[in-house]
């Protein structure tokens, strides 16, 4: 059957809808709204019909810039019954960043939050004749998208044919090695992640999660919102992320899967409501963004919950591990093994494959990887090989049994003294330190070594320690190579977005 006949393509919610129309499909715990899944049909119709009104077309650039709001899922949902492509805009930038992202992907129509009006205002003289609708009251510049909706006609929505490769998506990466990146992400990776993570977690109907990835991050859409409404689960749309309103928001919601990034598990542990709020509805705390430090991991196994870490990317995904809930304090450090549609290899600088406990590159290959980057066709085939093999840029190694280990990134790798140095393992020892709360190990010049290692961290409240207080705490535990010769201490360490420490803006 050829997909053109597939009219179910980018319309998650009106078939879900038909489903379970009256199952809740999101708690607004902003406004404190409650959502059935019929009731976002009918707000993802309405705004489909507004689009369409403003002669968005298939193909044409939705862009967005704002905060975790109702209205961002009503508009993927709403683009994808029309086949036009969500563009969701880190709002983090400053206005130079955010003019080049519009300036690359040529929204046709922009939509920004109220609460980011004034870091928005530089964006709005250069929008030219683009439609400009806010979220919320209407302005000079923009009308307002509730007053609009009110107003919009219900003429019937003629959805175009869409394949799964047309795109559903534009998502830019992280940008922790420079200028953000575009990823396409088809209509075929968004419904082959959401199988992957269905089949190879074990989600449930019943399942309920706090959504605490932002919105102009994959993770915001694929981790779990598309998969929970692919199965027609429970989420929870946070605001600004609070370590004790998310602790408030597992108890009274009952959520039993909660997942973000090493950051925001540092930071619930160290609230001092942590250890009496109920735990007892989550089945699983999952991390993801980066390495997690199994100390962070021991503060949830003491109040016998399973912590364990998972593995994406922005191109692959991005869910592509999974490990057994019943191994994970025999091999903390594991991503376990692959999801059920996904192929892997680990290869040296010269693509050939290295042997289990060997560490290198790890390359991906499955029906959920990306369509390039948006307008860059060089970087493009710099990422995907002509066989279809994504390069991740991670640096991994595979154990006898099957079990997957991150190494860190290729690029965060130094060599000293002829000895590759990975940081990752040194910072998961800094974690176990009763001061640090936050730690990174970037390579430095060195006249000797060649590179040598320096340690920034940042303390938890309350704490104090000398710099060469840390380094005795690395003596013995490490080989002295790998032990860093230079260390510092900050009071935050810089992040990005999404909440991954810029190693970038270290030196």
């Amino acid at each position: 059957m050829d997909n053109e006949d597939w009219t179910w393509i980018g319309d998650w919610s009106g078939r879900r809808a038909l489903l379970t129309p009256a199952k809740e499909a999101l708690v607004d715990n902003v406004t404190g709204t409650r959502y059935s899944y019929s009731e976002l049909n009918v707000e993802a119709n309405k705004l489909a019909r507004l689009l369409l009104d403003c002669d968005i077309q298939k193909g044409d650039r939705v862009g967005v810039y704002s905060k975790n709001r109702f209205e961002m899922i009503s508009l993927f949902l709403a683009t994808g019954k029309i086949g036009a492509i969500l563009v969701p805009m880190n709002y983090r930038l400053a206005t130079r960043e955010t003019l080049y992202l519009i300036q690359k992907t040529d929204p046709a129509i922009m939509f920004y939050d109220e609460e980011l009006q004034d870091s928005f205002l530089g964006v709005i003289s250069k929008l030219e004749d683009r439609s400009l609708f806010v979220f919320g009251k209407q302005t000079d510049d923009a009308q307002s998208l509730s007053n609009k909706l009110s107003k919009t006609s219900k003429k019937p929505i003629d959805k175009p044919t869409l394949e799964f490769d047309d795109p559903a998506l534009i998502v830019f990466t992280g940008g922790t090695t420079g200028l953000p990146k575009g990823a396409i992400l088809s209509h075929r990776l968004v419904f082959w992640n959401s199988v992957n993570t269905i089949t190879s977690w074990g989600l449930r109907p019943d399942d309920i999660q706090p959504l605490l990835f932002p919105l102009f991050h994959t993770g915001g859409w694929n981790v779990l919102l598309v998969p929970f409404y692919h199965i027609g689960a429970t989420t929870i749309l946070m605001g600004d992320f609070n370590p004790d309103e998310t602790l408030k928001v597992i108890e009274k919601e009952q959520a039993s899967i909660v997942i973000g990034v090493p950051t925001m598990f540092q930071m619930i542990a160290q609230s001092k409501k942590f250890a009496t709020t109920n735990l007892d509805s989550v089945r699983v705390f999952i991390s993801g963004g980066a390495p997690c430090p199994v100390a962070i991991m021991e503060n949830y196994w003491d109040r016998g919950k399973d912590f364990k870490m998972g593995y994406g990317l922005t191109e692959v995904g991005p869910n592509n591990f999974y490990l057994p809930e019943s191994r994970i304090r025999e091999k903390p450090n594991s991503v376990g093994f692959p999801v059920l549609h996904c192929d892997m290899r680990i290869v040296d600088d010269d693509l050939v494959d290295v042997t289990d406990g060997e560490v290198g590159e790890l390359l991906l290959k499955g029906p959920h990887i990306f369509s390039g980057y948006w307008d860059e066709p060089e970087e493009t085939k710099k990422t995907i090989e002509p066989d279809g093999w994504v390069h991740t840029g991670d640096l991994v190694r595979k154990d006898q049994e099957g079990f997957y280990f991150i190494e860190g990134r290729k690029k965060d790798m130094f060599i000293s003294g002829g000895e590759n140095v990975y940081p990752t393992e040194i910072e998961e020892l800094l974690y176990k330190h009763p001061a640090v709360l936050e730690a990174a190990v970037i390579g430095v010049p060195d006249e000797k070594w060649g590179e040598v290692g320096k340690a920034i961290v940042s303390l938890k409240e309350g704490t104090s320690v000398e710099p060469e207080a840390l380094k005795e705490f690395l003596q013995g535990k490490l080989a002295k190579y790998k032990i860093p010769k230079y260390y510092q201490i900050l009071a935050e360490l810089p992040k990005s977005g999404a909440g991954k420490i810029l190693k970038r803006e270290l030196s």
